[in-house]
C-alpha cells in the first residue's frame, strides 16, 4: 500500500460533523479549564492568596503582549475558506510573533521595577505563553480541516501535564517561578511529541486526498507574510483591547489592594474564564460553518448566531443562578474560608460571565463575517469604559467596584458588537441579492441554463 493509500485509509482527510467538533472541543476545553483553574486551587490550598496574586499578575503582564503579536492567526486560518495563505505562511508570522512578544514583555517587566521574585515569575510564564502560541497555530491549521478531535486530545494532554508539573513544583520548593518552568517543560513535551506530527499527518492526508502538493515543504515566503500581517492586524489591536479588557482590573487592584486582593479576585474570576473556554469550544467548532454560511447562505448564518447567543445566554444564566444560591460554599470549598467572604463580588463577577459570554459570540460571528476593522474600535470604547471605572470604583468599593466595572464593559461589548452584527448581515444579504440578479440578467444565458 502506497503513502496516499494509507493517509486516505486513515481518515486523517475526512473532516467531523460539526455536531463531533463540538463535543470534542468541549470536553479538551473542559479538561484544559479545569487544569488552569487547578492550578489556582493548587496555589490557593498549598500555597497562600500572595502567591495567586504573583501568578496572576505574570499572566496579566504577559497575555495582553501575546495576545496582540498572535495577531489571532488561528481565527483567520481556520476561516481561510478561499485558501488564500498556507500553513507555513501563518506558522513563519507566528514565530516571528513570538519572538517579538519576548523582548517586549521582558522591557515590560524591567521597566515597572518589579521585585526580582516577581520578575522571574513573569519571564517563565512569558515563555511558557511563547510555547503556547505555536501549538495555537497548529490548532487553526486542524481547526480549518474541521479535525478539532485532535486539538482536544493535544488540549487533554497540555492540561492535565501542566497542573502536574505546576503542583510538582510547588510541593517540592514551594517557589511560583520554578512552578511556571514546570508548565513551560510540559507544554513543550505536548508540542514535540503531539502537535507537529498531527499537523504533519493532517497536511499530508489532505495533500493525498486531494492530489495536491503538501505544505510541509514549502518555504516562507516573505511579501505573502507581510500582507498576512497586515490582515490580521486589526485583529492583534483587538486581542490586545481584549486582553486589556481582562486584565486592567487586575493591574489596579494590584496597585490599590495588594497581591492577596488581586490573588482573592484572581481566583473567583476564573470561573469566567472557563466558561469562556466553553463558549469558545463552541465558537470553533461553527466558525469554518459561520465563514462559509455568510459568503453563501446569509439566513442560515442567521440562524446559527442566534443558536449560539441563545446558548450564551442560557450558560450566563446558570452561572448566575449557581453563585447567587451557593457562592459561598463553593469558594469555601474550591479555595480557603477567607475567598468565602467575596461571595458577593463572585455573583456580580457571573452577571459579567453572562454579558461577556453573548458578546463573545457576537464578536465570533463578526470575525467568520471578515469584519476585522470594526472590531478594534469596539473594544476601544468598552476599555475606556472599563478602565475608566476601574480606577474610580476599585478604591472606593474594592473587588466589587471591579466587578461592576467589569459589567459596564461587556454591557458595552454587547450592544456594539451586535450592532455591527445587523450591519454586516444587512449588507452581505444586498450583496448576495445583486449578484443572483446580475446571474439572471447576463446576456446570451437562457432562463432554462440558470435554473
Amino acid at each position: 500500500m502506497g503513502v496516499a493509500e494509507a493517509v486516505r485509509e486513515s481518515g486523517d482527510a475526512r473532516p467531523l460533523s460539526m455536531r463531533s467538533n463540538f463535543v470534542w472541543t468541549l470536553v479538551g476545553s473542559g479538561v484544559y479549564g479545569a487544569s488552569q483553574w487547578g492550578m489556582l486551587i493548587v496555589l490557593a490550598k498549598l500555597g497562600s492568596a500572595e502567591m495567586v496574586g504573583r501568578f496572576a499578575l505574570a499572566l496579566a503582564v504577559c497575555a495582553p503582549v501575546i495576545m496582540f503579536t498572535n495577531l489571532q492567526l488561528r481565527n483567520v486560518e481556520a476561516t481561510d475558506a478561499r485558501n488564500e495563505y498556507r500553513f507555513g505562511d501563518y506558522l513563519s508570522l507566528r514565530l516571528l510573533g513570538s519572538g517579538l512578544a519576548l523582548a517586549v514583555i521582558a522591557a515590560i517587566a524591567f521597566a515597572a521595577g518589579y521585585r526580582m521574585e516577581v520578575m522571574l515569575v513573569v519571564f517563565a510564564v512569558a515563555l511558557a505563553k511563547a510555547v503556547e502560541s505555536i501549538s495555537d497555530v497548529i490548532y487553526g491549521r486542524l481547526q480549518k480541516s474541521e479535525r478539532l478531535d485532535r486539538v482536544a486530545r493535544s488540549m487533554m494532554l497540555r492540561g492535565p501535564g501542566a497542573l502536574a508539573a505546576l503542583a510538582a513544583m510547588i510541593v517540592w520548593t514551594h517557589n511560583v517561578a520554578l512552578a511556571a518552568v514546570g508548565i513551560l517543560l510540559a507544554w513543550v513535551v505536548v508540542l514535540l511529541v503531539y502537535d507537529l506530527p498531527n499537523v504533519r499527518r493532517v497536511a499530508a492526508a489532505e495533500s493525498a486526498e486531494s492530489g495536491r502538493g503538501g505544505e510541509a515543504g514549502a518555504s516562507p515566503r516573505p511579501s505573502v507574510i507581510r500582507r498576512l500581517a497586515w490582515l490580521s492586524l486589526p485583529l492583534g489591536v483587538v486581542g490586545l483591547l481584549d486582553s486589556l479588557n481582562v486584565n486592567v482590573p487586575r493591574y489596579v487592584i494590584e496597585r490599590s489592594l495588594g497581591e492577596a486582593a488581586l490573588g482573592h479576585f484572581a481566583a473567583m474570576a476564573y470561573v469566567m474564564v472557563a466558561g469562556n473556554m466553553v463558549v469558545a469550544a463552541l465558537a470553533h467548532s461553527a466558525a469554518p460553518r459561520l465563514s462559509r454560511c455568510y459568503v453563501t447562505d446569509i439566513a442560515a448564518f442567521k440562524r446559527l448566531v442566534w443558536k449560539l447567543v441563545q446558548f450564551g445566554a442560557m450558560l450566563g444564566m446558570a452561572m448566575v443562578v449557581v453563585a447567587v444560591a451557593f457562592g459561598r460554599p463553593l469558594l469555601t470549598v474550591l479555595y480557603t474560608p477567607e475567598y468565602a467572604a467575596h461571595a458577593h463580588v463572585f455573583s456580580w463577577l457571573m452577571v459579567a460571565a453572562g454579558l461577556g459570554y453573548v458578546a463573545r459570540f457576537l464578536v465570533w460571528s463578526m470575525t467568520a463575517a471578515r469584519c476585522f476593522k470594526a472590531q478594534a474600535p469596539l473594544y476601544v470604547v468598552a476599555l475606556l469604559t472599563l478602565g475608566g471605572l476601574c480606577f474610580w470604583l476599585i478604591p472606593v468599593h474594592g473587588l466589587l467596584g471591579a466587578a461592576w466595572a467589569i459589567c459596564m464593559g461587556m454591557t458595552v461589548l454587547l450592544i456594539g458588537s451586535m450592532l455591527v452584527n445587523v450591519y454586516a448581515v444587512r449588507a452581505q444579504a444586498r450583496a448576495l441579492r445583486e449578484q443572483e440578479a446580475r446571474e439572471h440578467t447576463t446576456p446570451g444565458v437562457s432562463e432554462t441554463d440558470v435554473r
